[in-house]
């Protein structure tokens, strides 16, 4: 059971190994301190921060955001560490608010920063919702702290409105306010993990304008503001997607150190520290994390050669996921330092029209139009400049991307990947899957694997609405249903393929029989828990089957009593597929898939439904809840993803089987004979 602490309260640590899970309203820094008996800090060496984030024992996240896990293993630290302290602060010189009162009233119900300490198989061992904050804008979250040999938490809530240098010369730390500035500094200027920092250039500079901001040049770039004015919120947990097409770029959960997120680790995790347990949670490891491969040596002048697996991790699969992740990060932020000098490009050269239409002399002769003409020549120069850097930064990680793709593990990989062809069902659950690919209009020619960690954590919703197709043109909304499904058929086997033999089952609801086809690969291969339900009946029989699941699952759980299942309840992860909503479905059906969304993860039962929202609007705010619990994705690309740092709006691209390829059918066929010699 967790332990929902309030203010001065502490809580036993049943373990030394744990994750620290941090939830706000808007991006924060989050930092830690290794303090003595008394809470004093003996240098700098004992802070992780963005700029230092691996201490022995100790790992935070390198970039601010709404989210973030920092890893801790009390074994590791040293015997002169009594108090581990948990620093959350907003950054400074960004478009967020300056202190914690000032988060944004829809935020309000994740507006107090949330803590929660957890074991590593996930389970929360006690949190805290900090409260009464205004002025602050830095703040003592929580403590670990020794007491008579044993660990403990205690809820803090100290804020400091002062800032971190403030809260870091309440800790007696000697230069308290250099190393804030260095903090701030280090989140401003992004860290980026595998692009190099480009060569110092000659800045564009004019005497009444200052100088441009070059992409890639390591300038800070303003983060996005959780409050976009179009939409795109900074991500959460429990953030709600846009729920429309047309609506505002959904944040995407499983970015690391974010919101979605699903509260990833973070794909830029240095080398270094103590032995903190990377691994997936029910994967038991001792050995250490091995160091990345070597990149081959550089020709003189050109930048290093990438390496499949160059990211820390206990094992490749790990390495690979983070070096995905980073990527991804990569990519977001070189297209946004492009896009920002592009802004000021922009800004400044009609400042400059500006000045030259109200100046009376420039009217006479051709002075004006020569003013003009400089004006847009500087603008053209500024943005060739940018786009130059964009260019060399898109072909580094277009390198890297060529070298990291073929060694994808299955789960990672696209079903075009050779490494379907030596498939084998697994034996351990993996770490993540793939389910689709995302890119920027400013940089088609790299593609970005969507890595989703396992298991998951919330439903999806494959929209199957009147959406834009590939070439342009709009699909009807009978081909949309059928792409819906091919793709929720695509993403059921791929779930079935990562697990092991018995550890996933599939049920199908298909209320009118229209998803035959679509469904076939399935039904034919024999891997679906019993055929599709058909009808209202079949429908109410296969929702009431898995809410009573979840209720006896969740009454074994909150009693201490997990062995006290009934005999023959299957306890593999569940996925149920709702195809063809919301025909044959009442309110009292609407009701069970609701808190199937919201209850069932927890407990191993997932929802994937493929839906058009507009013919479910005669369900009015019932339906509303459930929306926002599943994650959005398409059967088509479509740009509606959102990236926890500074906002872009990803085009996201299904990962389907190509035409004419019998790889799934292979797939399924292996996972079938699997699962009967399994249940032998």
């Amino acid at each position: 059971m967790t332990a929902e602490l309030t203010r001065g309260q502490n809580h036993p640590l049943p373990r030394a190994r744990l994750e620290i899970r941090v939830s706000a309203g808007t991006p924060v820094v989050a930092g830690a301190t290794l303090g003595d008996e008394n809470g004093t800090i003996h240098g700098d060496e004992r802070v992780a921060h963005p700029g230092a984030p691996t201490l022995p024992g100790l790992e935070v996240s390198r970039q601010a955001a709404a989210d973030h896990r920092l890893a801790v293993d009390l074994d590791a630290v040293s015997d002169e560490v009594h108090r581990v302290s948990v620093l959350l602060a907003l950054p400074v010189g960004g478009r967020g608010p300056a202190r914690f009162g000032a988060v944004a009233a829809p935020f309000v119900a994740v507006a107090a920063p949330f803590v929660a300490v957890t074991d590593l198989d996930g389970d929360e061992v006690a949190s805290y919702t900090i409260t009464g904050l205004e002025a602050e804008s830095a703040v003592v979250a929580l403590e670990l702290y020794r007491r008579q040999g044993a660990w403990k938490v205690r809820a803090v809530g100290q804020g400091y409105a002062g800032g971190l240098a403030e809260l870091l010369a309440d800790q007696k730390l000697p230069q308290a306010h250099q190393l804030a500035a260095s903090i701030h500094e280090a989140v401003a200027s992004g860290l980026v993990r595998s692009i190099p920092a480009p060569p110092a250039a000659a800045p564009a500079h004019h005497p009444d304008h200052g100088t441009a901001p070059q992409a890639g040049s390591g300038a800070p770039v303003p983060p996005a503001s959780p409050y976009d004015p179009q939409g795109a919120s900074a991500p959460g947990p429990q953030a709600p997607g846009a729920p429309g097409r047309h609506g505002a770029p959904q944040p995407y959960p499983g970015v690391p150190g974010e919101p979605g997120s699903t509260g990833q680790p973070s794909a830029s995790a240095p080398a270094g520290g103590g032995p903190i347990d990377y691994s997936h949670p029910r994967r038991q490891t001792t050995a250490p994390p091995s160091p990345p491969p070597a990149a081959p040596p550089a020709e003189p002048g050109q930048p290093a050669r990438p390496v499949a697996g160059d990211a820390t991790g206990w094992s490749m699969e790990e390495r690979l996921y983070n070096q995905v992740w980073g990527m991804f990060e990569d990519l977001a932020r070189t297209t946004a330092a492009y896009r920002s000098a592009v802004d000021f490009a922009d800004s400044r050269m009609e400042k400059e029209l500006d000045q030259a239409l109200s100046d009376p002399r420039s009217r006479i002769g051709g002075q004006g139009d020569a003013a003009r003409e400089a004006a847009r020549a500087r603008h053209g120069q500024l943005v060739s400049q940018a786009r130059e850097v964009l260019d060399r930064d898109v072909a580094q990680l277009v390198a890297e991307a060529e070298v990291v793709e073929p060694a994808l593990p299955t789960a990672f990989a696209r079903w075009d990947n050779p490494v379907w062809h030596a498939y084998r069902v697994p034996m351990e659950i993996p770490m993540a899957l793939r389910l689709g690919d995302l890119h920027l209009p400013e940089a088609d020619r790299i593609r970005i694997p969507m890595l989703i960690r396992l298991p998951l954590e919330r439903g999806l919703w494959i929209d199957s609405g009147r959406s834009a197709s590939p070439d342009g043109s709009f699909a009807d909304s009978h081909e949309m249903r059928r792409l819906g499904l091919e793709t929720a058929v695509a993403h059921a086997a791929r779930l079935l393929a990562i697990y092991p033999a018995g550890e996933f089952t599939v049920h199908v609801i298909d209320p009118a029989g229209s998803g035959a086809q679509a469904l076939a690969p399935l039904v034919q291969s024999g891997v679906l828990a019993a055929p599709p339900a058909q009808g209202a009946a079949g429908a109410a029989d296969v929702l009431a089957r898995l809410t009573q699941r979840v209720d006896l699952v969740q009454m074994a759980l909150r009693g201490g009593a997990p062995d006290a299942l009934p005999p023959g309840l299957d306890t593999s992860q569940q996925l149920l597929i709702v195809n063809d909503f919301p025909h044959g479905f009442d309110d009292r059906a609407v009701n069970q898939l609701r808190y199937l969304a919201d209850e069932g993860p927890a407990v191993g039962v997932h929802l994937m439904m493929v839906a058009d929202r507009e013919e479910s609007a005669g369900f009015g705010p019932l339906l509303d809840p459930l929306w926002r619990s599943l994650l959005r994705l398409t059967p088509v690309a479509d740009d509606h993803l959102a990236d926890p740092w500074v906002g872009h709006a990803w085009t996201y691209e299904p990962s389907l089987v190509p035409p004419g390829s019998q790889v799934l059918q292979q797939v399924l066929s292996q996972v079938a004979a699997a699962r009967r010699s399994w249940g032998r």
